[in-house]
């Protein structure tokens, strides 16, 4: 049986601590997929067809990966793929109380799931999407937080 995770995530935009776990994470699956979730409630700074392209630039060449988009439940897309794995990131205290929380419920309501939780790099323990976007909205340079070869 293959060992598929989905790291699930809106990406908006994509770290290089999103790229960091993603690739440390390669060695432990056969197949990660990188699910951009379409939640109706949140209005996204960039167009899903952008983080779409930015995943696909950034992992090109990586046969490991694959990338989706999904609404809906997390448990549910796993089901569809037949993913037994959900990725996650931690950066702070904060962050491990959310996602095990959501693990938990997950695993209650699909017993087959295991949410593996992986620390991020100390460098990028500050950084995320939030705190880029509002560092775009006012006209600072982010290019220090993106991957290679992003541009905003």
């Amino acid at each position: 049986m293959q060992r598929i995770a989905v790291f699930p995530g809106s990406f908006d935009p994509i770290t290089r601590g999103h790229e960091s776990i993603i690739r440390r994470a390669l060695p432990l699956f056969d197949q990660i997929i990188i699910a951009i979730g379409e939640n109706g409630g949140k209005n996204p700074f960039f167009s899903l067809e952008q983080r779409m392209n930015w995943l696909g630039m950034i992992f090109e060449g990586e046969s490991g990966i694959s990338i989706a988009t999904y609404s809906g439940l997390t448990i549910d897309f796993c089901r569809k793929v037949n993913a037994k794995f959900i990725l996650r990131g931690l950066r702070t205290a904060a962050d491990f109380e959310f996602e095990r929380g959501i693990g938990q419920m997950n695993r209650m309501m699909y017993p087959e799931i295991e949410t593996v939780l992986l620390l991020c790099a100390p460098e990028y323990a500050s950084v995320s999407s939030s705190i880029v976007r509002d560092i775009i909205r006012h006209g600072g340079d982010v290019g220090q937080f993106l991957p290679e070869g992003i541009v905003i």
